[in-house]
């Protein structure tokens, strides 16, 4: 879903980062607790503690939101399933699980753990803000109590991507036994769902409500737009199912010694093919990959006098896969990786290449026979 971030740790072997977004929301997060709400709830208190209470609110409800992730993330470690990073943006956090659950029931529970702790913070901040002292950490326990309230409830949404749309799909996946009939379902309940908050926001900001209907109506346009594209993915996924990545991966491609200058490698072998990248080799094996995204980084001045080898990329830091792999789980690999081509190795070194626009091509083959 997203490029990484910035790292900022990791925990239970979860790499955490920051979406650049992170900053934006809790910027403006922050000036509006601190410039209109505790003003307004909590007055006499100085323009300081205002903005003080204001920022700490903003960052301890993302660090609400990272439990909730957590908490999903732990599940899912626990059935086996990787989790390599969660991260933090805009909107709240997004766990990056490595691959869909198998069963109904281990997709349940991932799912439904999320709001679980998202209520059990709730009852935790409103069981302590008695005891707070003095007034602004009251204030902060007490907004935090309805935050994780808030995000409880509307993560219980029965429509994807939200964790009660996910929910919703174990439900009836369980019922109807059909992961495919259960994805569209949840699908298009998320988008209902998100046409409903847009059309919700929109009536709010014509009643006067401007800045909360603009908000609403923007977050029902990013989880209408978030289930369309699950929704695409799935069809996807449908296609590609039971195709092998033998099936789409180029086993023509340009293979260059390492110590080929970049001048030569652009002239007699990637304009004229019009490739992106090049195999390059040692001893005539495999050693690493170049990329025209890695050569124009190189002044073109110095492309005479740097070589292949000196810019490429190792074979054992790439990202690879197998003749046999499924298609649709090396796609995954190469959008969990943020690569566009990689190569495909057997036991007898390099037998081809893998790129995003093989997969497109094939999956156009696949929809005209299938229209």
């Amino acid at each position: 879903m997203f490029k990484h971030g910035i790292p900022i740790g990791r925990l239970f072997g979860i790499a955490i980062d920051l979406d650049y977004s992170w900053f934006l929301i809790v910027g403006l997060l922050a000036w509006m607790l601190a410039g209109s709400y505790f003003p307004a709830e909590y007055p006499g208190w100085g323009a300081g503690e205002y903005w003080a209470i204001g920022i700490a609110t903003a960052i301890m409800l993302f660090v609400s939101v990272l439990i909730h992730e957590l908490a999903h993330s732990i599940v899912a470690k626990n059935y086996g399933i990787p989790v390599p990073r969660i991260t933090l943006f805009l909107f709240g956090g997004v766990s990056q699980i490595a691959s869909e659950p198998p069963s109904a029931g281990q997709e349940f529970w991932i799912a439904i753990v999320g709001p679980l702790t998202s209520l059990a913070l709730a009852a935790f901040f409103w069981e302590i803000e008695p005891l707070c002292r003095p007034e602004p950490v009251r204030a902060l326990v007490s907004y935090l109590a309805w935050l994780n309230l808030i995000l409880a409830l509307f993560n219980l949404i029965p429509g994807f991507p939200l964790d009660g749309g996910r929910v919703f799909r174990a439900i009836v996946w369980r019922i109807t036994h059909n992961y495919h009939r259960a994805t569209n379902a949840a699908g298009m309940a998320g988008r209902f769902f998100g046409f409903i908050l847009i059309f919700w926001g929109v009536w709010q900001a014509l009643t006067g409500n401007i800045g909360g209907g603009i908000w609403i109506a923007i977050i029902g346009w990013f989880l209408e737009s978030a289930a369309s594209s699950y929704l695409q993915q799935e069809t996807v996924r449908t296609l590609l199912g039971g195709h092998r990545v033998l099936d789409a991966m180029q086993r023509n491609f340009v293979q260059v010694p390492g110590e080929t200058s970049l001048q030569d490698l652009v002239d007699r072998g990637l304009a004229s093919t019009g490739s992106r990248f090049a195999i390059v080799t040692s001893g005539g094996a495999a050693a690493g990959m170049v990329t025209v995204g890695a050569i124009r980084q190189i002044p073109r001045d110095h492309w005479g006098s740097t070589t292949a080898a000196q810019i490429m990329v190792p074979l054992q830091r790439l990202t690879t896969t197998q003749p046999n792999a499924v298609l649709w789980s090396a796609l995954q690999k190469m959008g969990r990786d943020g690569v566009n081509q990689m190569p495909v190795l057997d036991g007898t070194g390099v037998v081809g290449v893998l790129s995003r626009e093989d997969v497109v091509h094939y999956l156009a083959g696949l929809r005209a026979l299938s229209a």
